[in-house]
């Protein structure tokens, strides 16, 4: 891990590590779900669903990886502040957020900064930025 992106800041304790999904399952597939909760073998569904979704990660570990690598995807948590996207401006650079995992933009960037600094943003997981910005960058995000 030599190469670690040089913004990577902590993110405000704020902001929750998971997000919500719903998903529809079958009665028959749900009853074995709680049979199983039941029996003690997982706390409850959400523990199983968890645990299911990790297992199948685990399975396609080595192409999950070689995807990641291949569209150059950084790995985890990543904040951009106000300050690192006025230090692109200055430098007259373009940022390509392009993320596996949360990416986050300040609350106290503006529309006119991000549209100046941020050139694209591929987000596989979430995005956190304001309705404004996202907005804003919504003709360069895939």
């Amino acid at each position: 891990m030599g190469n670690m992106p040089t913004n990577v800041h902590e993110l405000r304790p704020n902001l929750p590590e998971t997000e919500k999904i719903t998903i529809n399952l079958g009665y028959v597939d749900l009853g074995h779900v709680d049979l199983m909760v039941q029996d003690g073998f997982y706390s409850n569904r959400t523990d199983f669903i968890r645990t299911a979704i990790r297992n199948q990660l685990e399975r396609h570990a080595d192409v999950v990886k070689q995807s990641t690598a291949r569209k150059g995807l950084d790995l985890g948590l990543r904040n951009y502040t106000r300050a690192d996207l006025e230090a692109a401006q200055q430098a007259g650079e373009m940022l390509h957020i392009n993320v596996l995992g949360l990416a986050s933009i300040a609350q106290d960037v503006t529309t006119d900064l991000a549209r100046a600094t941020i050139a694209s943003v591929s987000v596989l997981g979430a995005l956190h930025a304001t309705p404004a910005v996202k907005a804003a960058l919504a003709d360069r995000t895939r």
